[in-house]
């Protein structure tokens, strides 16, 4: 079977793809995702530690990406072994893209998420349960204690990760990251890992429920450490990161690479993130 390439998404959607999506795909996706919600709630109530929720988790994302009729390429799936402990960060396309990263991570991690997902019913208790990290994006006093609560996860044993750009794209090219990923890395002394999500933007962009199949792929860049850094360099470590992620994100896309604007400034430390559930 030939490779698929990853090309612009049509527009408009032929009639096959909108069809098959409002007749089959949303529905098998909205079911599974309600399913395993569910029972990821009913086991919240009764473990710890999160393994049976994770677990539930990396099935319902293999599942949904069988769905979608996207294969996901893992390369450089090496990077993901080197430390136990970390700060994984990766751009943000879709809503695809908590599918590809729990199907592809190979450990069990937390996610940093909007602090309001927690006052909302079903989502907000298991997210409560499961030891997700809410990060308050109104209060910047706040978003400190916050980012505090995330360097103890790390400090405690358990890799992060974040989506650093603050939400989705409209466009498909990379947005200025916010430095709360650095600040996080550099305050724990762990490695922060940058990856780049690519072909989800094609398949589901941000206002729209109709998918259309397309090549995925997860690309893993060097792990960058964080021991020679002090809390004063976290904005260099920051456009490190987007540096690394957007040379890799580029290189698997048809897309050409903008010229980078800078990082969000330091008073911003908190990454304004989507929830990736």
């Amino acid at each position: 079977m030939t490779a698929r390439t990853l090309t612009p998404r049509p527009n408009p959607l032929p009639l096959k793809y909108r069809l098959m999506s409002a007749l089959v795909q949303g529905p098998i996706f909205a079911a599974a995702t309600a399913f395993m919600g569910s029972v990821a709630l009913v086991a919240s109530l009764f473990e710890k530690d999160g393994r049976i929720q994770h677990w539930l988790a990396r099935k319902w994302a293999r599942f949904t990406i069988k769905i979608s009729i996207s294969p996901v390429k893992l390369i450089n799936g090496e990077n993901l072994r080197k430390y136990p402990v970390a700060v994984y960060v990766a751009n943000h396309l879709s809503f695809m893209d908590t599918p590809v990263l729990f199907s592809q991570l190979p450990f069990q991690f937390r996610i940093v998420a909007r602090h309001d997902l927690w006052k909302l019913p079903f989502i907000g208790g298991w997210l409560r349960r499961s030891g997700q990290v809410p990060v308050n994006v109104d209060n910047p006093r706040a978003s400190i204690a916050s980012l505090s609560s995330a360097v103890k996860t790390l400090k405690s044993g358990m890799p992060l990760f974040i989506f650093p750009e603050g939400g989705r794209t409209e466009t498909g090219h990379l947005a200025p990251f916010l430095n709360g990923p650095a600040f996080m890395a550099i305050r724990a002394q762990v490695p922060v890992i940058p990856m780049a999500i690519v072909g989800t933007y094609e398949l589901l962009p941000i206002h729209t429920l109709q998918f259309h199949p397309e090549a995925l792929v997860l690309a893993v860049g060097e792990p960058i450490d964080t021991s020679g850094y002090s809390m004063k360099q976290v904005d260099e470590l920051t456009a490190r990161l987007q540096n690394e992620v957007a040379r890799l994100y580029y290189a698997h896309t048809y897309l050409k690479a903008p010229a980078i604007e800078a990082p969000a400034s330091a008073t911003a430390t908190t990454p304004q993130a989507e929830s990736v559930l």
